[in-house]
């Protein structure tokens, strides 16, 4: 692919209100008017450039908000409180009562449970689907179809989404295809395969440093003037904005974004490589033995990798938990949900990030409890992590090492 998402990020140029490098924070809940007729035509939305209240919109968000859409190559985007903020308003804007959504039925946790459990409050329907089998996708949709919705790398099972094959799906049944971009930010551009709403959870890999929640919706100009609208957008009435400084601060680190997604993809394929040797079951989309190695190589970014996100199945919970244990005794990272940190953080999906689907369902779509979940982190010398976390799996038996007998 010709895009390149870090460019115009570089390209946008910001200064504060007295020269400063970065933009000022516009730390004010409420914003003054010269004129009456001007308040009118802001509530009314016709006052482009004028603030009304930070709930609406503020310059600190319209900053972090135009940087993420031109990441996404879409016409503009919104900033939320969180990335349920995003996905949640999404969702409701674009259904209403008796709509159907078709649904990967590998997401995060909490997307999978607003979708099942939520939803079904305002009588919304969900199809739960392998998304990497089209004619499945194909099959799930009804009359009252609205939305499909998946993740572009799945969580926790890293399975690749036919961006292309589902955008045509959708165009072709004037669907709406959202897309969650959080796993590969700048590895993969979901706006330019076809999707028509791109979602992140800024608390991830863009904001990078687990001090901030925050989410985005990226698309149409006109799709997020309705989520911002005053009478019957979905963001404005459901009080999903972002706090002013948080957005400040998000958009600090974006400009490092590139670098760091970089090294997260450098340091995976080194350990999946060398997981993958060691005979561990090892799932990485860089790894040619990924079910959709080809089909992510052909929708990616090529300069940013595979992405920081690998998986590992070490047989049983107890055994995972112990490995864990270890390896953040030993300061190999630390034992915690979420992702993107400098620091390599491990989990086991099946009882934290995606324990709100039933065991059943985990069992079925190949969620097994034995899964831990990594998102790798910076380190400088990745082969000494390598080294120090194969030592943990051969202390507890994870690893079967053959015993060299010394000859005479």
């Amino acid at each position: 692919m010709s895009f390149k998402p870090a460019n115009h990020i570089q390209d946008l140029q910001y200064f504060g209100e007295f020269g400063g490098v970065n933009p000022s924070i516009s730390d004010s809940s409420t914003y003054t008017f010269l004129s009456a007729k001007t308040m009118f035509d802001t509530f009314e939305g016709n006052a482009d450039g004028c603030y009304l209240y930070s709930r609406h919109s503020s310059p600190s968000n319209l900053y972090l908000g135009e940087a993420l859409a031109a990441m996404e190559g879409t016409e503009t985007a919104n900033v939320t409180a969180s990335g349920m903020g995003a996905i949640t308003s999404v969702l409701l804007q674009l259904c209403k009562t008796d709509d159907h959504v078709v649904s990967s039925r590998t997401i995060y946790g909490g997307t999978y449970a607003f979708l099942k459990n939520f939803t079904p409050k305002f009588n919304i329907k969900t199809s739960f689907v392998d998304i990497t089998d089209l004619d499945a996708v194909k099959a799930a949709i009804t009359k009252n179809t609205k939305v499909i919705y998946c993740e572009s790398v799945s969580n926790p099972l890293l399975e690749i989404a036919d961006i292309t094959g589902l955008a045509e799906i959708a165009k072709r049944n004037n669907l709406k295809l959202v897309v969650d971009n959080t796993f590969s930010p700048l590895s993969i551009s979901p706006a330019k395969l076809g999707a028509d709403v791109v979602v992140h959870s800024l608390t991830k890999f863009i904001n990078g440093s687990s001090d901030t929640v925050g989410g985005v919706v990226c698309g149409t100009q006109d799709f997020i003037n309705q989520l911002r609208n005053v009478n019957d957008g979905a963001s404005m009435l459901l009080g999903v904005t972002m706090d002013s400084l948080r957005a400040a601060s998000v958009l600090k680190n974006l400009r490092t974004l590139h670098i760091r997604i970089q090294q997260h993809s450098k340091n995976a394929m080194y350990l999946a490589n060398k997981f993958e040797t060691d005979g561990l079951k090892t799932v990485y989309p860089g790894l040619k033995s990924h079910p959709s190695h080809l089909r992510f190589s052909k929708m990616m970014n090529d300069e940013y990798g595979f992405g920081g996100m690998l998986t590992i199945d070490v047989g049983c919970l107890d055994k995972a938990n112990e490995l864990m244990e270890m390896m953040q005794e030993r300061n190999l990272g630390y034992l915690a949900v979420s992702l993107g940190f400098y620091k390599t953080l491990f989990s086991a999906p099946g009882t934290s990030t995606s324990s709100e689907i039933p065991l059943e369902e985990q069992k079925n779509m190949g969620l097994t409890d034995g899964l831990i979940r990594f998102s790798i982190g910076l380190d400088a010398d990745i082969e000494r992590t390598y080294k120090m976390m194969r030592t943990c799996m051969e202390e507890l038996n994870i690893l079967q090492v053959k015993k060299v007998t010394k000859v005479a």
